[in-house]
Formats: structure tokens, C-alpha cells, sequence
């Protein structure tokens, strides 16, 4: 049996057990280091855009700063709630379906890395658009807040996985 270096599925070829040359090469990393870089990938972007926001906002009026501020955080929770929590719990579970190494980019699931570029050009796009900073803040509050909670999920499981209870 080899190891497919993209995907990892187990595969049978002429019923040998040769390793293939692409299995060599694969960034083999233990479960806790995907999930400590999924949870990492998640807080960082989340930081970034509400750094962004943040630069927005403080050059706007205070009052129009904190009514901005405040629906940011509150669609920050609520997406928090509805959406980006399920897609970490599913995420981590998918994570913790690999045996002890699995390759280092499968911490996100393959097709999340096309959606990853599309979020990555809409932002870019929406960044450079005509569309007022004071309403892009309170987007990239929404969706920055509720990804950096959501990462906390990825530190829940990793501190479990680095610290078992006990029985």
C-alpha cells in the first residue's frame, strides 16, 4: 500500500507494498500540529480583518464609530453562532478522523482552499470598490470576530489532544 501525497487515501497497486516516490515527499505532521495550524490559519485572519475594520473605523465619527463597532460584533456573534462554529466542529472532526500523521495541508479540506481564493479576491475587490470603509468595517468585523471565536474551538481540542483527562 502507498499513500496518495494529495489526498491520502489508501491505495492498493499490483497488490505490492512499494512506497511511491510522491509519499516520501509529502509534509507528513502529527493531528495536533494541523489542528495548532488550523486554529492559528483561523486566528490570524480573523485578527487581520478586524485590524482593518478597526482602521476604518477610528477615523470616523465616535458615534458612528461605536454604532458601526457594535453591529460588527454583533453579527460577529450571530455568524459566530449559525455558520463559522459548525464549520470548525466539523473541520476538527474531519481532522480527527486521520491516523497519528496525516499531510500538513490537510488542515483545511481541499475544496476549502478554492474558497479561501475567493474570499481572498472578493476582499480585495470589495477593498478597492467604491463601497463606504464604514459599512466594509462592520463586514469585516462580522466576519473576522467570528472566525478569531471560532478558532478558540481549535485550541479547546488541541489542549485536549496535548492534555488527556484524566478518567
Amino acid at each position: 500500500m502507498f499513500y496518495n501525497w494529495i489526498i491520502g487515501i489508501k491505495m492498493t497497486i499490483n497488490h505490492e507494498k512499494t512506497p511511491m516516490l510522491f509519499s516520501k515527499l509529502k509534509p507528513a505532521a502529527p493531528i495536533c500540529w494541523l489542528i495548532a495550524a488550523a486554529g492559528f490559519t483561523w486566528s490570524a485572519v480573523g485578527i487581520l480583518l478586524c485590524r482593518l475594520a478597526y482602521g476604518w473605523l477610528h477615523a470616523l465619527v465616535f458615534s458612528r464609530a461605536l454604532l458601526s463597532g457594535t453591529a460588527g460584533m454583533i453579527g460577529a456573534v450571530v455568524a459566530y453562532h449559525f455558520v463559522f462554529s459548525a464549520i470548525a466542529l466539523k473541520n476538527i472532526g474531519r481532522l480527527s478522523l486521520y491516523p497519528d500523521k496525516a499531510c500538513f495541508f490537510a488542515f483545511q479540506a481541499w475544496k476549502s482552499y478554492f474558497i479561501i481564493i475567493v474570499m481572498v479576491a472578493l476582499g480585495a475587490t470589495l477593498r478597492h470598490s467604491t463601497i463606504p470603509r464604514e459599512y466594509l468595517a462592520v463586514l469585516y468585523l462580522t466576519i473576522g470576530g467570528a472566525l478569531l471565536l471560532s478558532s478558540i474551538h481549535y485550541y479547546v481540542r488541541l489542549h485536549r489532544l496535548i492534555f488527556p483527562p484524566k478518567p
